[in-house]
């Protein structure tokens, strides 16, 4: 975790339940197009599918029809958000700057612009979706799938980087890192992703200076002491 920084920002019904997906998507495979982009349209649904259907499996909901509309629920959100983003390229947003920092949007600043304008029931459509089907702990794990575990993975660095974390500071903390999740799984690559975790990593950074924390104090010494121990590791007889 690096010090604070503020950062600006189906597909076809299934006709099958998942259990007879892979002969299903062999067939899928099958027909595709060998080149050109309509190949590479074809293939890129097949993928989604094929994603979505590994997510479900990993629920081990033992429901044929509940897995079935899980699946379509996910798989049709992937599709969307990857048109969304490959059909308004960051050349649809006028080159400028950022109003906070001053300096010029970036490629990636434009294309989140881009991104951020699709309208809002595509996401209100994935989590009713979710939310008709499953538990709110199934439907956290499958926003983790489409966030690889980032909210895990940043509150252990939270945790690594100030060791007597409160309760209250972790519950905090927790909340931004959950709204970024939800936020993030609207953007189509990991770069998109981690911008979006980056904004609320700074929000949570500035609530613990306003808790009487001193951030950069505390990446300070945490960087220090995670360098000594890599140069000890990294002696003769170690």
């Amino acid at each position: 975790m690096k010090p604070p920084t503020i950062t600006c920002l189906l597909i076809m019904l299934l006709a099958s339940g998942p259990t007879s997906f892979s002969a299903r998507s062999q067939d899928q495979q099958a027909a595709i197009p060998s080149s050109g982009a309509d190949a590479a349209k074809a293939k890129a649904e097949v993928g989604s599918e094929e994603k979505a259907a590994a997510w479900v499996a990993a629920l081990k909901l033992d429901d044929s029809a509940k897995e079935t509309r899980v699946t379509k629920v996910i798989a049709t959100h992937l599709k969307t958000i990857r048109d969304r983003h490959n059909e308004h390229p960051y050349t649809t947003v006028p080159a400028g700057n950022n109003p906070v920092t001053g300096k010029p949007l970036s490629q990636l600043d434009r294309q989140m612009i881009a991104n951020s304008a699709m309208p809002k029931n595509v996401h209100e459509a994935l989590m009713t979706g979710l939310r008709k089907d499953l538990s709110p702990e199934q439907v956290e794990a499958v926003l983790d799938k489409y966030t690889v575990g980032k909210v895990a993975f940043t509150l252990k660095g939270y945790h690594a980087i100030v060791p007597d974390l409160t309760a209250e500071e972790e519950k905090t903390i927790l909340g931004f890192l959950k709204q970024a999740r939800e936020e993030a799984v609207d953007y189509k690559n990991m770069n998109q992703i981690s911008a979006i975790f980056e904004i609320y990593k700074t929000k949570s950074e500035q609530y613990l200076n306003a808790n009487g924390r001193d951030w950069k104090k505390l990446y300070k010494a945490y960087s220090a002491a995670a360098k000594a121990k890599k140069a000890e590791a990294a002696k003769p007889g170690q």
